[in-house]
């Protein structure tokens, strides 16, 4: 009996998996990739690896001491995040001294403290330039104003760098990044803790070279102040105010002719 099933069974077997649903492979975006040893992979470098010591100034100390009072003695642990940041801003990057020390700090295991530098974008686990240039290539940025990949290619030939890559006098650093949230005025970029909107190819070459001179030390260069360099205020309305033009009315007011 066995024997007569076994064709039929085999006939069946061929059947369904020449009808299964074949899955399709599709890229949901076509950014910039990567790599991920470089988020996730720790390799000793001359200037990144445990033998080179970190310990924070008197300063940041006292900063530390205030950061832990926010959190009860038992959940001090909470506190790796701006102990991270602290670190970073003191040292450049975050270099796996600085998680050490974060990490002897806060009676934590190391590699927890890995866990939290290494998933976060926002701590840099090597060094960068003295100016962090991230520009935003997400959605809104490509469709607003001239459009990110124009200020990315414009920041790429000022710079003579690539993603990912530092100039050779160490001043810029140049990566793209996802959504920073101002997406009212694209295109931006965000250089350090600073956002410069509303940005155009021309202001773009501007900011760069105002920040190449202030770095040099030559004369009163003046800086573009952060916010959008178009001339309006944060993210009002290019055209001017189209709405709430006279004074809303409250409880205290009701029709005249009631």
């Amino acid at each position: 009996m066995a024997s007569k099933l076994s064709p039929f069974l085999l006939r069946t077997a061929v059947r369904k998996a020449s009808r299964a649903p074949r899955l399709h492979i599709r890229a949901f975006t076509a950014g910039s990739a990567r790599r991920s040893d470089s988020l996730n992979v720790h390799r000793n470098t001359p200037d990144n690896n445990p033998d080179i010591p970190f310990k924070f100034t008197a300063q940041n100390e006292a900063v530390i001491t205030e950061i832990l009072k926010r959190y009860p003695p038992q959940y001090k642990k909470a506190a790796v995040m701006p102990l991270l940041d602290l670190g970073q801003r003191q040292h450049g990057f975050t270099s796996i001294s600085v998680m050490n020390e974060v990490g002897r700090i806060l009676d934590m295991p190391p590699m927890r403290v890995y866990e939290v530098a290494s998933f976060y974008t926002m701590y840099n686990r090597t060094p960068v330039g003295k100016f962090h240039v991230q520009a935003c290539t997400t959605t809104p940025c490509q469709l607003g104003g001239c459009g990110s990949d124009v200020i990315v290619k414009t920041i790429k030939e000022e710079l003579g760098i690539k993603q990912g890559e530092t100039t050779p006098d160490g001043l810029f650093t140049f990566i793209e990044v996802e959504c920073l949230g101002a997406c009212v005025n694209a295109p931006m970029v965000q250089i350090n803790d600073d956002y410069y909107e509303d940005l155009t190819p021309e202001t773009t070459k501007k900011l760069i070279k105002a920040l190449r001179e202030s770095a040099s030390g030559a004369g009163n260069v003046e800086v573009p102040k952060p916010g959008p360099l178009s001339g309006r205020q944060t993210c009002e309305h290019s055209g001017g105010l189209t709405n709430l033009t006279s004074e809303p009315w409250g409880i205290e007011t009701t029709r005249s002719d009631l």
